[in-house]
């Protein structure tokens, strides 16, 4: 605050008392022009009339009380904010009117708070959609529907969408808690986890009433979100973005998918993480960062682990390596020398069961020779060499006669016919080998390199095998539109999801026989990595074009027409399979929602009324 000091010139050792006198001759001048001033506060700088004094004098107490208790009411909090205002702002006032300047600090300290926005207006037919434990927590202030950034104008709103009712007064006086829960008879919302799913509900309440007398404020609006109507948007959003990307409106799409995160948030369970993983694959395609191949021993070694976790927490990958066993089983009977070329080992994890069966044969086990075709490491090491040994020392407890070899081809279209045949001369003495080919989640991949499949395929019919089988994803991701492969995967994904939702309700095989404390921990972790797994593949489908895009997904269709033209035909899995998969599947956790189909000979395994993935068995084609 600025203040006006007087000029005490002088000079000597009688600047003091000449100081003293000049003041007083000051102030005498003053009184001479008007009304007489104090001379304590003219020394300072300040000019007030002696008449008043005592009412700046009680300002300034009320300013001192003000500012050092804040306004502070009964129960209420210290009001910080306008102290820090005093500290911090330049004040304007002139400081010779001390009178006028300490009434408009009072006046902004006693000025009335701004009035409150008006109530929303809500639909008196839905409520939120709002999951957690039992018990009351007050709600938030409102928001601004027609200026908060969760406004999607672009999107059009359902066309079933009713008109708002008006709320009674006293229901907006009145102060709001939600209660959380299944209590109430209140009407609920549904929301779909997936594209037309389960649903979640919750309730709001008004609390017991409380004396005006006790607190005169109003009540803060309620503001009600309806999940359902966001899950819908959610997915217009999602659509729209995609429909834009195709149309490479890169504007439109930037702008929707900035939205998508936000009106994800908004849902719970499968539908959320099902989004959030679209919507970031999305923004890569968007902002063009591509995802990387794996390409570091860290990044093969994530990638094993994911299919691992994915191999535990759902029947996806059992019931393939099961039916493909019985089917190669089956294909193997009688035979005293089999051969099974894999075109995916990894961890070699489907191997074991079909060694035992093979173990427990009347008549003793086969022969039985391995070969496992796996990527190259990226630190050159031989992993599938260490896959072969687990395999070769689990063999050997159940007295097989096991041999392995392992195959590194950076593509399956590497292979060669002469790499899958016996090694050496063949004793023409001895019974030949059976060939078995298997493919699991493997052959999509070649659909990213034109003729590879082709090429691969007649590797294949070169061996002349007895029995080929295929597992793969039912679904196309590789034909039409980039909007329309978007549609078909986020409905494809969203099912994949919703059934590892239901699957974590309870245990799977292991946990049941195990009965461990820390099962549900493995569970929880197991269903985590196996949606990061899925993630990964969503990322591939969406964000990824040309030969890096590598997860084509065909239907089992496409699939008997892609075979058949390369001379195969089709092997019946037997009624045997379907009743033993059946059996299998009991055994998961959410095994009612799990569904076991034949069609036209092959296995289809999905969740409830969609097929997720198919396995069919085939062989050369006759003359």
């Amino acid at each position: 605050m600025k203040r006006e000091y007087q000029d005490a010139g002088g000079s000597g050792g009688g600047g003091g008392g000449m100081g003293s006198s000049e003041d007083k001759m000051t102030v005498s001048a003053a009184a001479g022009e008007g009304e007489e001033v104090d001379e304590l506060l003219a020394a300072l700088g300040y000019k007030v009339r002696a008449s008043d004094m005592a009412d700046v004098a009680q300002k300034l107490e009320q300013l001192e009380m003000a500012m050092g208790m804040g306004g502070v009411g009964a129960g209420a909090a210290p009001d910080d904010s306008f102290a820090t205002h005093l500290a911090t702002d330049t004040v304007h006032y002139n400081p010779t009117d001390l009178s006028s300047w300490v009434e408009s600090m009072l006046s902004e300290l006693n000025a009335p708070p701004p009035p409150l926005p008006p109530a929303p207006q809500l639909n008196a037919s839905t409520s939120s959609t709002v999951t957690g434990s039992g018990g009351y927590f007050d709600l938030p202030p409102s928001v601004d529907s027609s200026s908060s950034i969760y406004a999607l104008r672009p999107i059009p709103s359902p066309a079933g969408a009713t008109a708002p009712a008006d709320l009674s007064a006293d229901s907006v006086r009145d102060p709001k808690r939600m209660r959380t829960g299944g209590s109430s008879t209140s009407s609920s919302s549904s929301s779909s986890s997936s594209l037309g799913g389960g649903a979640r509900s919750s309730v709001v309440e008004a609390a017991p009433p409380v004396a005006a007398a006790a607190n005169a404020t109003p009540a803060l609006p309620v503001v009600v979100v309806d999940t359902q109507e966001a899950g819908i948007r959610l997915v217009h959003a999602l659509l729209a973005c995609a429909e834009a990307v195709q149309q490479e409106n890169l504007s439109a799409a930037e702008a929707l998918v900035k939205q998508i995160p936000l009106l994800a948030a908004s849902q719970g369970g499968a539908m959320r993480k099902v989004a959030a993983y679209f919507g970031e694959a999305l923004a890569r395609r968007v902002f063009r960062f591509r995802p990387q191949p794996d390409s570091s021993l860290l990044d093969a070694a994530f990638a094993d682990l994911l299919h691992a976790h994915f191999y535990e927490s759902c029947p996806y990958l059992k019931f393939a390596h099961f039916t493909a066993n019985q089917a190669i089983l089956e294909a193997f009977a009688g035979c005293r020398r089999v051969h099974v070329v894999d075109f995916g080992i990894k961890q070699g994890m489907q191997w074991p069961a079909l060694l035992q069966a093979l173990a427990l044969r009347p008549g003793g086990p086969p022969s039985f020779r391995l070969t496992g075709v796996g990527p190259p490491q990226p630190d050159e090491t031989d992993a599938l060499q260490q896959v072969g040994w687990k395999l070769a020392q689990f063999a050997h407890t159940i007295r097989v006669d096991f041999q392995y070899r392992g195959l590194v081809a950076a593509t399956l279209a590497d292979l060669e016919p002469f790499m899958l045949q016996p090694e050496g001369e063949e004793d023409p003495n001895e019974e030949p080998e059976v060939i078995a080919v298997n493919s699991v989640f493997e052959m999509h991949r070649l659909l990213a390199q034109p003729g590879a499949l082709e090429k691969v395929l007649g590797t294949v019919r070169a061996v002349r095998p007895r029995i080929v089988t295929v597992v793969e994803q039912e679904a196309n991701h590789n034909s039409g539109t980039f909007l329309d492969r978007f549609t078909e995967s986020l409905h494809y994904y969203s099912t994949m999801f919703d059934s590892l939702e239901g699957g974590s309700s309870g245990g799977g095989p292991s946990e049941v026989s195990s009965g461990a404390a820390a099962a549900p921990a493995a569970a929880g972790t197991d269903q985590v990595m196996s949606e990061v797994y899925l993630g990964r593949q969503i990322c591939n489908v969406v964000a990824c074009e040309g030969a890096e895009r590598t997860e084509r997904h065909e239907t089992l269709g496409q699939w008997r027409n892609r075979l058949g033209n390369a001379g195969f035909e089709t092997v019946h899995l037997g009624s045997n399979a379907y009743k033993q998969a059946s059996t299998l599947l009991a055994l998961f956790a959410g095994g009612d929602g799990y569904k076991v189909e034949e069609k036209e000979g092959c296995l289809t395994l999905g969740w409830h009324t969609r097929p997720l993935i198919a396995t069919s068995a085939w062989r050369l084609a006759g003359p």
